[in-house]
């Protein structure tokens, strides 16, 4: 198993439910200040733990990168894609770099990544990817543009490579969660059909058990968000995070 963002909350959670019997490598920056993590998986039964260096807006070192984790690891059964960053969305309405950054990591990382992934997971013949979309991108608002309209750019990405791995023993599982409780939340004011990580991971394991290509997080949030799109657009730029 990799799992590309080694400190995310909810990738974690994600590894500590598949870790049993595996060998599971952490690739993050600063992996030498892993040790807590790896902790948490050793305790969750992984077979070995591997940290590796890596750098999500380092686009240009993707495929050295990760041709070397598949080459090292041997055949990778699960990859969980869950770096990312909510970024400032005031500052970002301020400063077009800190707007660049968002989109920068949350989507051109991201496709840069999975485009290296679906090739290696193609090439091996089988394995399952976890893409971590999300309710902010299916309809973007005023409160949380920059991050949504990469989330939105994601989504869609994600979804025609889906499409393209059909078929091929690949299988890619895309996640759309709503507000998440949590670290990268921290100080924000819950919205309604919020989630935990803990919850978020058990959606997502549950998913991969049973083949779904996608799951929402909480499921109430599909109707909500089929209604969503046809609230007028002078109701919906009110609308908060």
């Amino acid at each position: 198993m990799l799992l590309l963002g080694g400190r995310s909350e909810i990738g974690l959670k994600v590894a500590e439910r598949l870790a049993a019997g595996r060998t599971v490598v952490l690739a993050a920056r600063r992996s030498d200040e892993l040790a807590a993590e790896e902790a948490r998986l050793g305790s969750a039964g992984a077979r070995e733990i591997h940290r590796v260096e890596f750098d999500a807006d380092e686009v240009a070192a993707h495929p050295e990168l990760l041709t070397k984790i598949f080459a090292d690891a041997g055949p990778v059964g699960v990859v969980v894609v869950a770096f990312g960053i909510l970024g400032d969305q005031e500052l970002a309405e301020r400063d077009p770099a800190h707007a660049i950054q968002v989109v920068h990591t949350d989507y051109v990382a991201q496709i840069s990544v999975l485009t290296v992934l679906a090739t290696l997971l193609q090439a091996q013949g089988h394995g399952d990817l976890v893409v971590f979309s999300s309710v902010a991108g299916l309809r973007v608002r005023r409160a949380n543009y920059v991050y949504g309209s990469a989330k939105a750019g994601l989504d869609g990405f994600a979804s025609g490579l889906g499409d393209r791995l059909h078929g091929t023993g690949v299988h890619l599982l895309l996640v759309r969660s709503g507000f998440v409780i949590g670290r990268m939340t921290e100080g924000m004011s819950p919205a309604p059909l919020s989630s935990t990580p803990d919850q978020v991971a058990d959606a997502v394991v549950k998913a991969l058990r049973k083949r779904r290509i996608r799951v929402w997080v909480p499921g109430a949030l599909r109707p909500a968000y089929f209604v969503a799109r046809l609230v007028p657009q002078a109701v919906w730029r009110k609308m908060p995070r």
